[in-house]
């Protein structure tokens, strides 16, 4: 179900790991006072195991890690929402947006070495730093008919909370 006009749309923070979306994506909600989730959360115990000892995932692995966070979005239906979800190639994207074809992508980006040095210094995640770059290898830029931005990464948390604040249609930072 797509959001009225002036709803909330859902908003899904992408990226490859150690982007920030988990971070930025519940600053965006909580400023929105929309529900937040983490894609994380939707991962099968196969796919942590997996990843945990070094592996990417494949396409079949993630099927049913997208079915259950587009599961999510349609449950949101007008009210909105925010899930972060790397969402790194276009039939990722096209599958959620089967869900509800009104979402908006905020990709977060910035350069490889900033990603790399954030994911070195994060604890208690299942994601190696090893495996940064196959996401960078497998990330597809926004197509020009994907509804979404391009929000860059420098700077503090709230600071690209509020970048990406901004670039939602109809919202006032």
């Amino acid at each position: 179900m797509t959001a009225a006009p002036g709803a909330l749309p859902v908003i899904v923070v992408m990226g490859v790991s150690g982007s920030g979306k988990s971070t930025v994506g519940g600053l965006l909600a909580e400023r929105l006072g929309a529900p937040y989730a983490e894609a994380d959360d939707f991962h099968p115990p196969a796919n942590i195991a997996k990843m945990s000892a070094g592996h990417p995932l494949d396409d079949a692995d993630r099927a049913p890690w997208l079915d259950a966070i587009a599961g999510w979005i349609a449950e949101r239906g007008e009210r909105g929402g925010v899930v972060s979800c790397s969402a790194l190639r276009r039939r990722y994207r096209d599958r959620l947006r089967r869900a509800d074809p009104g979402l908006f992508f905020l990709h977060l980006d910035g350069p490889p070495e900033l990603i790399a040095s954030r994911l070195a210094a994060r604890m208690e995640h299942f994601m190696p730093s090893g495996l940064l770059a196959s996401q960078f290898e497998a990330l597809e830029a926004l197509g020009a008919d994907e509804a979404g931005a391009v929000v860059g990464i420098e700077g503090t948390p709230q600071e690209i909370a509020a970048r990406a604040l901004a670039a939602l249609p109809g919202a006032t930072p």
